[in-house]
């Protein structure tokens, strides 16, 4: 995103339809409300492929990327076993001139093999391969690149934010927001939704809030819904009688039911279904914030503003993102 301009600002506002009951610290009604909003353009880049892998997977760190794909073109008609012999015979000739050589004709030789059987159809997609490139690219553009950084992230963490996102694989908030190895605490599910407090159902995801805020010390809890999520369809498409088919989807997107009554009952005539899932992706945001206050270690933060809480929306339809705050007001217990 520190590459991309922002082409629009505007300030829309959202407010909570509901604050948990069992929070007896909450003075006012919760009311959300932006603090930005900006359009994303898409800078053009130019587009380079990624380093191919070594030949086996070691246990040894790997220090340097193999040279670049060689993607040749053969037609039948301009090769034939004479010229391909004469290229044969031609490289034999080059290596036993240039012994320095070779390493770098045997990754050629693999690279071509490989793209061989590929248009033969042999090899189809190589999860191991796509893995190790991957690696290789990351090592030689990230961490070799940046040693002072990953010397201090072996010491420790101290991310200034928690995300929670959805699974969903268009939408990884470190790519969105240009987050860096450090940044960023991530929880990850389905449809990026926030549990109520629940030490049986949802431990999981409470054990990452607690880990967050009382260890970490993280500033700021960011709950970031997407464009086109297929939890917020499926849960807007909830059977009203209340039958399930699934083992777990059905009842984890329950958890936002509040927000897809809230759109229904606030929903025109001829509301369509798109536009409804529409408005839940970003409603849903609003009842997991407030979900968070269901934690007692989130409400004493946010109580001495050492925690923030913001909802974010990214359209990767339209290129754009949207960020809100949490206005309310909360004062300390008070014992008698």
């Amino acid at each position: 995103m520190s590459t991309s301009s922002i082409t629009s600002l505007s300030l829309p506002r959202y407010y909570s339809s509901s604050t948990p009951s069992n929070i007896n610290t909450i003075n006012k009604p919760t009311r959300l409300s932006p603090s930005i909003f900006c359009r994303v353009s898409n800078p053009s880049s130019s587009s380079s492929s990624s380093p191919p892998p070594p030949q086996l997977i070691s246990s040894r760190p790997v220090f340097a990327a193999p040279p670049q794909y060689i993607t040749p073109t053969l037609r039948e008609d301009e090769m034939s076993k004479d010229t391909y012999e004469e290229a044969i015979s031609g490289l034999k000739k080059l290596l036993s001139e240039n012994a320095n050589l070779e390493a770098v004709a045997a990754a050629k030789i693999e690279q071509i093999t490989a793209e061989l059987q590929a248009v033969d159809g042999k090899v189809g997609f190589d999860p191991v391969e796509r893995m190790k490139t991957g690696f290789i690219h990351f090592k030689k553009e990230k961490y070799e690149k940046d040693p002072k950084l990953f010397g201090e992230l072996s010491k420790g963490q101290s991310p200034k934010f928690m995300v929670f996102a959805c699974s969903d694989s268009r939408v990884c908030p470190s790519h969105i927001l240009d987050f860096q190895p450090g940044e960023a605490f991530m929880v990850r599910n389905i449809a990026n939704m926030v549990p109520p407090y629940d030490q049986t159902r949802y431990s999981g995801v409470g054990a990452a809030i607690e880990y967050a805020v009382l260890h970490l010390k993280v500033e700021n809890i960011v709950v970031i819904g997407h464009s086109c999520c297929g939890g917020i369809k499926g849960l807007m498409s909830l059977p009203e009688d209340g039958s399930t088919s699934t083992d777990f989807i059905e009842d984890w997107v329950k958890i936002c039911l509040p927000a897809r009554s809230k759109v229904q009952a606030e929903a025109g005539e001829g509301a369509g279904f798109p536009d409804l899932c529409s408005k839940c992706e970003k409603e849903a945001v609003n009842v997991s914030l407030g979900n968070l206050l269901t934690y007692p270690f989130v409400r004493n933060a946010l109580v001495k503003k050492t925690l923030a809480l913001k909802g974010g929306y990214y359209d990767f339809v339209n290129g754009s993102f949207e960020l809100w705050g949490l206005d309310f007001g909360l004062s300390a217990s008070l014992t008698v």
